[in-house]
């Protein structure tokens, strides 16, 4: 597969300039919901709607060239939430999937909500965007969450293989302004935050986290369809990764958004099976989401394979 002997230079342009062209990178949908704000008049919404489907799907982000079939699959729900003037504040619903290998079925990679996103929109205003200078909250948001699905994606079809990405993206996020005293998403001090998922993804003590990444679907997911057994196996090995990591810090703010990201299908994957793959499945999650250990023990209810 291409993002599989993907190199770190191919994007290093990336940093210089980013320029509208064809053949991109993402199949993104992208929706502007303002049911939550006062007012009849809809086409601000509408038009931002617009401008964010063709900055996202219409700007070539790297230097690879995508066929059709090769294209991220994501989705991004901009929930307006209250709008004062040319200010508005919103939350963004992210989904990121990747197909499986010889089947019909899409993986969740990446499914959070961020709820700490304030822009300034003028309608019809052009939506500009350098990852290396912060010109609008709108744009290095959207921006930063492009490059996050990007190194997800390439993670996944070899190791480490979203490494140019995931630089791009900390560098959005240290261009960003910190606001002393308030939450905008990009604060260092922030736990939960744009600024926190990138510093773990660039930090190696989190390292195992990336290589769950690739375990879990290239070399688990990926060969389910030909042999379910040697795939539940690596998935199991993959589990480890996360477990290490929680011995490390069970607080990780990046390994929680893995973990709630699979969650449901780990738990259908390791409903079937050998009972003893199973049982160690099931233990280590419910070790790392003990929340959750009524639903992991439910795993082991069907003795059928």
């Amino acid at each position: 597969m291409k993002r599989a002997f993907a190199t770190i230079f191919i994007v290093l342009s990336c940093l210089l300039c980013i320029n509208a062209l064809q053949a991109q990178e993402l199949q993104c949908d992208v929706r502007v919901n303002s049911n939550k704000v006062a007012g009849s008049d809809k086409t601000i919404y509408q038009n931002l709607q617009t401008s964010l489907y063709e900055f996202i799907n219409n700007t070539k982000f790297t230097e690879i060239n995508f066929r059709q079939a090769e294209k991220i699959e994501c989705s991004m729900l901009v929930d307006v939430t209250s709008r004062e003037g040319n200010y508005f504040t919103a939350e963004i619903n992210l989904a990121l999937r990747r197909p499986v290998y010889k089947s019909n079925y899409s993986t969740p990679m990446f499914n959070y909500i961020d709820r700490r996103f304030y822009f300034e929109y003028m309608d019809g205003q052009p939506l500009d965007f350098n990852p290396n200078t912060y010109i609008s909250n709108l744009t290095s948001t959207i921006g930063f969450y492009v490059y996050l699905f990007l190194g997800l994606d390439f993670d996944s079809f070899s190791p480490y293989g979203g490494d140019p990405f995931f630089a791009i993206a900390e560098t959005i996020a240290n261009a960003a302004p910190q606001e002393a005293g308030t939450e905008n998403g990009w604060n260092s001090t922030g736990r939960q935050n744009r600024y926190a998922i990138i510093s773990e993804i660039n930090n190696q003590t989190y390292r195992p986290l990336r290589q769950f990444i690739y375990d879990y679907n290239r070399q688990g997911l990926d060969v389910m369809a030909e042999n379910p057994q040697q795939g539940r196996e690596a998935i199991l090995g993959a589990l480890v990764n996360l477990q290490n990591v929680y011995e490390r810090n069970s607080m990780s703010y990046f390994l929680q958004l893995l973990i709630e990201s699979k969650r449901d299908e780990i738990i259908q994957i390791f409903s079937q099976g050998e009972m003893k793959i199973r049982t160690e499945a099931s233990n280590i999650m419910k070790t790392i989401d003990p929340s959750q250990s009524s639903r992991y023990d439910a795993m082991l209810q069907n003795t059928g394979f």
